[in-house]
């Protein structure tokens, strides 16, 4: 008997234990799981209504399991420092992006999902406002850098998912920051 037998069996089978394990082990490496999200409505709605298992579950691994029913997204907090270094610019942008991200939702400037846009204009002056001047990275390293972002289930950019709101015809996309980081880098 699996650790995920009785949880498959409540679904009535609908969902198997493998699904279940898929759904933990996304969770554990995408760190975020946003419903809203193509292909993880799934994962999210099992760990949605089990969260209680997935908690026990990560929990001897060291991972807290949150989630946001109201935002629809669950995540999953190492209690571990992590030996991987995260560059100066990375930390810069992700705390950027948080500041930002605090900055517009209590101005109630999100969509229903929680999310917030940003344009790559405002995005560079918050970020020389932030930083005491320093340049936002440009083109390809500002991309690679919102591949972080994007792993980490803090931000994206519209190109990452076929949603794209209206934009200026000089930005090549807009950054949506997305409302996990609150939970991911904490106050």
């Amino acid at each position: 008997m699996s650790f995920w037998t009785n949880a498959a069996e409540a679904t009535r089978n609908v969902a198997t234990e493998d699904d279940f394990e898929a759904a933990a082990n996304r969770l554990v490496t995408e760190q975020v799981l946003y419903a809203a999200d193509r292909g993880s409505k799934v994962a999210y709605g099992l760990i949605r209504d089990f969260e209680r298992e997935f908690k026990r579950a990560l929990e001897p691994l060291g991972y807290t399991v949150r989630v946001n029913s109201q935002l629809r997204y669950a995540c999953a907090i190492s209690q571990h420092t992590k030996s991987s270094s995260v560059s100066v610019e990375q930390t810069l942008l992700a705390l950027v992006l948080r500041k930002i991200f605090d900055e517009e939702t209590r101005s109630g400037h999100h969509d229903e999902n929680g999310e917030v846009s940003c344009d790559l204009v405002t995005l560079e002056v918050k970020y020389k406002q932030a930083t005491d001047g320093r340049e936002l990275a440009t083109g390809g390293k500002l991309l690679t850098l919102m591949q972080w972002m994007k792993r980490w289930g803090i931000a994206r950019t519209t190109d990452d998912e076929s949603s794209q709101p209206t934009r200026d015809v000089d930005q090549p996309y807009m950054v949506i920051i997305r409302p996990g980081i609150a939970d991911i880098l904490g106050e």
